[in-house]
């Protein structure tokens, strides 16, 4: 029988929770160098096209992905580095948006990878896993979870806390290619009675009393995999 969550029924404007590990739990960012190289990618395929027509880079093939970039289909809401996984938090604009920027990201990583660290074969276990966010409560719970998975490590060369779109939602760093607004409109409403006393993201993310894990429940997904 298939593992949970590999076999996915993917929708139109749906909300997921990705999550991908090293085979064998093996880790996949062994420097800084590494973490930054994903994001790169990450940056490659959801920034607006115009952006990428902008960029000039020594020995990177823009035609190539601009012909590959997905902005019109994948907004990126949160996502979080980890020595041996990675969390993103995506909406999907149309049924395949998710199956091609997993397939395109895999791929770019695993070669360069693999170049640099002179191995062959696969790095990421299996499919990645995917599933669906239905409601308000789990989706902005799923962003604090991710968010408060770096404050977890201790890393003697790697800040994981600096590879996760958190500063981001903090308004310390900008970027096109990542989409905190739709989360961050809910605090700015304040509509929510569950959010009433709550003034900021941050104060939710950090304060909020209840465990977001266990609020989740198996869409966290680690356990599953």
């Amino acid at each position: 029988m298939p593992s949970k969550n590999i076999i996915k029924d993917y929708i139109e404007d749906g909300y997921y929770h990705i999550y991908n590990r090293g085979v064998e739990k093996r880790t996949i960012f062994l420097d800084e160098q590494d973490c930054i190289v994903f994001l790169h990618y990450l940056k490659l395929y959801l920034s607006p096209i115009e952006e990428l027509k902008q960029l000039d880079l020594p020995g990177l093939r823009i035609a190539k992905f601009i012909r590959l970039n997905l902005s019109a289909e994948i907004d990126l809401l949160a996502f979080a580095l980890m020595p041996n996984h990675i969390h993103l938090q995506i909406k999907q604009k149309t049924t395949d948006g998710i199956v091609k920027l997993m397939k395109r990201l895999a791929t770019a990583y695993v070669m360069y990878f693999n170049k640099k660290y002179l191995r062959v074969g696969s790095l990421f276990q299996n499919t990645y896993k995917a599933t669906l966010i239905e409601t308000d409560e789990y989706l902005l719970h799923l962003s604090r979870y991710i968010h408060l998975n770096p404050a977890k490590i201790t890393h003697k060369i790697i800040n994981f806390k600096e590879f996760s779109s958190y500063p981001y939602y903090l308004g310390q760093k900008q970027a096109s290619w990542i989409k905190p607004q739709e989360i961050l409109s809910y605090f700015r409403s304040a509509q929510r009675k569950d959010l009433k006393d709550i003034l900021s993201y941050q104060s939710f993310v950090e304060n909020y009393k209840e465990s977001s894990a266990e609020i989740l429940g198996p869409l966290i997904l680690e356990e599953d995999f």
